[in-house]
């Protein structure tokens, strides 16, 4: 894993089995602060042209794909494990799957996955709304990730998770 940080962001770069659980334990040990706390991500696997390619290979994204609901419940599963955090956060994301021919598909059925979740609150206009502990919103993050798009393509999501908000729920 690489890390960098500078005056207005910090950059992560590894494989998802590493970096969602580093930004889960971050996010987690922020918000027990009790102060609010926004993470604000842009997640990118499948970039043309990255330098960090062999730094970010994972056994997610080798061999063939399995169908849809396969993968939907492998997902689910995953997010059953989760660890609890007991640190409760609110979650936003968009994924986007670029440059495949069925990526609505693939986008549909994220979306039924993250119904299924048991962290979805709402549909929002052009994202989803999740809630939950940290480890069980961060362990939805990661499935959504890496269980749908193709494996040697293009995905990112659009995140913004937030705890101990001053705004009434």
């Amino acid at each position: 894993m690489r890390i960098e940080t500078d005056d207005i962001s910090t950059l992560i770069v590894g494989p998802p089995e590493v970096l969602f659980p580093a930004m889960r334990d971050l996010f987690s040990a922020a918000a027990r602060t009790g102060k609010h706390c926004v993470l604000s991500a842009a997640i990118s696997r499948g970039c043309p042209g990255e330098p960090d390619d062999a730094i970010c290979n994972s056994s997610h994204f080798h061999g063939p794909i399995a169908a849809l609901s396969e993968r939907q419940a492998t997902a689910l599963a995953a997010v059953g494990d989760a660890p609890n955090m007991g640190v409760f956060s609110v979650a936003q994301l968009s994924l986007y799957v670029m440059g495949q021919g069925n990526h609505m598909d693939e986008i549909y059925g994220c979306i039924d996955f993250l119904k299924q979740s048991g962290t979805f609150e709402k549909s929002k206009h052009f994202a989803t709304k999740l809630n939950g502990d940290t480890g069980a919103l961060f362990a939805t993050i990661e499935q959504a990730f890496c269980s749908f798009g193709p494996p040697e393509g293009h995905v990112t999501i659009d995140l913004t998770v937030s705890a101990n908000s001053p705004s009434a729920r």
